[in-house]
This record gives C-alpha cells, structure tokens and sequence, in this order.
C-alpha cells in the first residue's frame, strides 16, 4: 500500500512540479521592465468609453468624473454608460456625472458579457466612428494618462491592449490586501513576463480597449462568468495577441471580506473551468498544428482550476505517504540536499516581497523584515532536532511570530505591523483557493451571476494619498 501510495503520489508531484517550472521560468522574465517612455506622442485613435454598471450608483459618479478627466483630447473620446437591469439610480447618476446612458432591460440574459455584447452593436449604428472600445467597471477609477499608453500601444500594431489592474482598497482588510498582492505579482510575473516573451497577455475583465475592426471581424460572443478569457481565447484562436500598457493603471476596488471573496473566486473558477471545457483542446490543436506557442501558453492557463486541485491532491498524497510509509513527504526532496531546499524555502517566502518592493507597493524596510524573517528555516533547524513534537514546533512558530511583530510594532510603522500580518496571512488567502476552485467546478454548468456590491466612494486623488 506504502508504494502504491508513493508511486501515485510522485506522479501528481511531478507533473505539478512542471506545470510550477514552466510558470516560474515565465515568470522570471517578468523581472524586467523597460525604461518608460516619457516622449508625448500625439494621440491618434479615438475611443468610446463604456462602463458596464449594474446597480451601482454609489460608485459610479466617481468612475465617470476619471474617465471625463483624462489627459486625452476631449474631442477625441466618449464616455457612455450602461445601466444594466438597474433598479436604482445608476443612470440618472451616471448621466449628471456627464456620461452618455444607455439604459438596458433584458431578462434571462444578465451579466457583463450580454450587456458588452449589446452594447458594442448600438456603438458600431452610431454616425460618429470609433477606433476602439475601452471596457471598464463601475468601480474603477482610471489614471488620468490611460488613454494615452493605449494610444501608443493600439499604434505599435496591438489590435487588443490590457491594462495594470491595481486596487484602490488594499489596506481595508487582510483580504482586500491579498487580493491587491496577488494582483500586483500577477501584473509583473504573469503579464509583464508575457509581454517581454512577445506572448499574448490575458485580458482581465477590465481596463482594456479593443479596436472595433476586430470586434465587427470576430464578434464578441463572449457571455460566460470570465467573459475576459472567453475572449482572450477568441482572440488567440483567430491569431491575435493582447498587449500590455503597464502605465496604464485602473484602480479596482476589492471584497472586505471571505465570504464575498469566495463568491466572487468562486464565480471565476466556474467561468474558467467552463472555458477550459470548450477551448483547451481547440488552442492545443492548434498549438501543436500551427507550432504557435502562444496557443500553447494560453491553453495551460485555460485549465488553472485543474492545476490547482492537482497540487491540492499533491499535497494530500504527500502527508498521507508520510503518514503511512515514513518517507520525506515531498518525493522530489530526495533529488536535493537539505542546505538546497532550506535556501529555496527562503527565496519562494521573499519572492512575493520582493516583487511588490520593486512595484514599489512596500518599502525597503518592510522588505528586510521578511528578509531577516524567513532565515527561521535555519532557526528552526537548529533549534528543533529530528524527532521533535509537532506542536512544540507549532508553539516554536507562534513565538517566532509574535516576537517579530512585536519588533516591527515598537521600532516601525504601526502601518508596517499591519501589512506584516497580512502578508503571512497571505498564505490562507492562498490555501482557500482550492476549495474555491473545487466548488467552481463542480458548478461549472450553473450560469447565475452573482453581483459584488460596492461601497466605497473613493476618489484618484485619495488613492495617491494613502
């Protein structure tokens, strides 16, 4: 039983432990940003501007005065708004605010997609022309250079450009700031990385623009949960790259709190696993037909849900075995010696700081905190010998814990304290996602949208001050 256990166990390891090579190597390419481009172009392309908003006239004021506000020719842009299925006072707010209304009652067909896919039909009857559509949601506060970055990537030959998601609520709750680090490391190791490899980036729901040849071309079609991969796959599967403007920020705000984390993650893995259903083997055919690596890339992140329970039944497997059979509980362990690992744990714990450091999102200080933190795979070394009770090693890890806090509390910033817890308590937000993305699957079929309610009437200037 201990080596039908082992061999089966080594199995699901090995083949996550690829899939994790193939994304760190990636990755690593994220670590380069090129030097910005401070030249001003002179804008070419015009833009219609639409917001897609479903009862949402707490924020929405706020959303459109950043998209009047733009550093962009006012003649060249237009701000329009659809009041999908609204029963409050989304439109008339959104209308004093100097956006264009669109007002839309559809039963049967809610979400996003269908009301993007009505919406792009009455833009493309309009008498006045567009080159390109920039998607955004209700609660997105826009930097004021936006249009400008696409400008000069829609004129580098893009026909599709992705911008930074950033957040505009990080230090609201510890969920609020997982949320916003694992959007900062996305936006570097994922799109950055993908950008400089001359891949395509992901299209991530908003804050990005689609020039309307390409839409009239292909269609949007796209009316799942993750409309934005739907049509990333598209757009991939019809031989189109999305770029990505790094400097062209949106501010998203994010879920306070688990529970509306978990629906709307949730959400997501249903939307990603039904994707990955209808386009994986598409993009795999042609990846291996055409030999287009970009098919391939974007194949494998189709099938992210998969990925992650697959580490989950690694990791399973792997205390089972150690449970039952007394071998090292990571199989690929035997390959490297101690010292190897002990240095590896302490790079994969300062990876995540490091990379929001150089996103400038913490400070130097913050970071060296970490740094100093995680040599407790030497402490604990030293200090527990082989054999020691685990909860004496649990009890050795709270003091440790709290011993440091105490540090950072009285010789730093109480701000400081703070995003040191939330930055351990970053690893649970990372744990739930496996749960999550069962449950996503199991439900992958079940197309009921679920609205995130948003509260908060933050303002450009307000986010830059905090």
């Amino acid at each position: 039983m201990g080596t039908y256990i082992f061999n089966i166990t080594e199995f699901f390891q090995i083949t996550v432990f690829l899939l994790m090579m193939y994304y760190a190597v990636i990755s690593l390419f994220g670590l380069y940003k090129k030097k910005e481009d401070t030249n001003e172009d002179v804008p070419e392309k015009t833009f219609a501007l639409i917001v897609a908003a479903h009862n949402e006239e707490m924020v929405v004021e706020n959303t459109v005065e950043s998209l009047i506000g733009l550093d962009y020719p006012n003649d060249m842009y237009d701000v329009f708004v659809i009041a999908d299925n609204c029963t409050d006072n989304t439109a008339k707010v959104a209308r004093d605010a100097g956006a264009i209304v669109c007002e839309r009652f559809a039963e049967g067909k809610n979400g996003k997609g269908y009301a993007l896919d009505w919406m792009f039909k009455k833009i493309f009857s309009m008498k006045k022309k567009y080159d390109a559509v920039a998607i955004f949601d209700a609660d997105n506060i826009v930097s004021r250079g936006f249009l400008r970055e696409m400008d000069k990537s829609l004129k580098k030959g893009y026909k599709v450009v992705q911008g930074y998601l950033d957040s505009k609520n990080p230090n609201d709750s510890w969920i609020t700031q997982s949320y916003s680090i694992a959007f900062w490391t996305s936006n570097r190791l994922f799109q950055l990385s993908r950008h400089n490899l001359g891949l395509s980036n992901q299209i991530g729901g908003t804050g990005f623009c689609v020039c309307t040849d390409v839409l009239k071309e292909i269609g949007w079609g796209a009316t799942c949960l993750t409309e934005d991969l739907e049509f990333t796959c598209k757009l991939v599967l019809n031989n189109y790259k999305v770029g990505w403007a790094h400097n062209a920020v949106v501010y998203d705000e994010k879920p306070l709190t688990l529970r509306q984390s978990w629906n709307q993650r949730r959400r997501w893995m249903q939307g990603f696993a039904d994707v990955s259903s209808r386009f994986f083997f598409k993009l795999m055919s042609k990846a291996f037909k055409d030999r287009d690596f970009t098919a391939f890339d974007t194949a494998l992140y189709t099938i992210q849900p998969f990925t992650i329970v697959a580490f989950g039944i690694s990791s399973i497997l792997s205390l089972i075995q150690n449970n039952s059979s007394g071998h090292y509980i990571f199989v690929i362990n035997y390959l490297f010696s101690p010292l190897i690992w002990k240095v590896f744990s302490m790079f994969q714990f300062l990876f995540t700081p490091f990379i929001t450091y150089i996103e400038k999102k913490i400070s130097k200080g913050l970071f060296l905190v970490f740094a100093v933190y995680s040599s407790y795979v030497f402490v604990f070394d030293y200090l527990f010998k082989p054999g020691t009770d685990i909860m004496v090693i649990a009890a050795g890890h709270v003091i440790y814990f709290f011993a440091f806090l105490t540090l950072v509390f009285l010789f730093g910033k109480k701000k400081n304290a703070k995003m040191f817890v939330w930055y351990i308590l970053y690893g649970l937000y990372t744990i739930t996602w496996i749960p999550i993305t069962i449950q996503g699957i199991l439900n992958k079929n079940d197309k009921e949208w679920y609205h995130t309610k948003h509260t908060r009437q933050i303002k450009l200037d307000e986010i830059k001050s905090a």
